[in-house]
Parts: structure tokens; C-alpha cells; sequence
């Protein structure tokens, strides 16, 4: 059974926290081209911020670039989040993402401590080694008959 621990985002994780404004979360989004950013306070998940979040700002301010408003990441965060564990079924986190139309799925420790965030990026990386996989194998199977 294929886990969430082997797909995920690890070692680029890129994070904020509540205290900083919105005009580094939209810095650290386009600098590392992603959308999600989660929010952490001591190494523990309190929140994301996504790239959809900055754009409900701006439309709230009048249109103004959300980077230029005196707002913070504890302002636009979802606090909400749902979370999955790396032992979690990549089966379950599919299930997950697409029942609740998440882009992406904060993995936490047993603790709450932030260790990996699963993306659409990382699934369809994944569908890209199973669809090369299964190439192979068709491959294989002709040079076999």
C-alpha cells in the first residue's frame, strides 16, 4: 500500500508564519511557484494560506494588491485545516482531495508538528511513474509474445 510519507513534499516545504504579511506569502508563492502555504507557530500546523486567499483579499480591498495592504497571514488563513498522517493511504488522501476539492493536504506527526504537505503537483507526479510503469510493462509483454 502506497502512503502519503512516500509521495509527499518534504525537503522543499516552504512556510510562514501568522505574523507575517501578506506581501512575503505572495513573495515566498510566486518565488517557489506553488499555491499553498501552510502557517506554523513553533513547528506546528495553525494554518494555510493560499494563493486563492491573497487574490479574496485583494477583491475585498477594493482590488488593491494584497501584498500592499497592512494584512497578515493570521488575517486571510484558513484555520480549519485538514490534515492527513504520513502512514495515511495515499487511497484515503486521493479520496480526500477530491471529495472536499482540496489542493493540497498538510501531513502532520503524531504531535501537530508540520513534516510534509501532499499537492495535486505531488499525485500527478505519481500518476506520471504508474502511467511510465505501466508503458514498460506493455512494453515488456509485446517483446514477450
Amino acid at each position: 500500500m502506497q502512503t502519503v510519507g512516500e509521495l509527499m513534499t518534504r525537503s522543499s516545504l516552504v512556510t510562514i508564519t501568522e505574523t507575517q504579511n501578506l506581501a512575503m506569502a505572495e513573495d515566498l508563492l510566486r518565488l517557489h511557484r506553488i499555491r499553498h502555504l501552510p502557517v506554523v507557530r513553533g513547528g506546528k500546523l495553525v494554518g494555510l494560506v493560499t494563493h486563492r486567499d491573497l487574490l479574496k483579499a485583494a477583491a475585498k480591498g477594493g482590488g488593491a494588491d494584497p501584498a500592499k495592504q497592512p494584512l497578515w497571514a493570521s488575517d486571510v488563513m484558513v484555520r480549519d485545516v485538514r490534515t492527513v498522517t504520513a502512514d495515511t493511504s495515499t487511497r484515503e488522501a486521493v479520496k480526500m482531495m477530491l471529495d472536499n476539492k482540496f489542493g493540497c493536504l498538510p501531513v502532520v506527526g503524531a504531535d501537530g508538528t508540520l513534516i510534509g504537505i501532499l499537492t495535486e503537483a505531488d499525485m500527478v507526479r505519481f500518476a506520471q511513474h504508474l502511467i511510465e510503469d505501466m508503458d514498460r510493462r506493455s512494453l515488456a509483454a509485446e517483446y514477450e509474445a
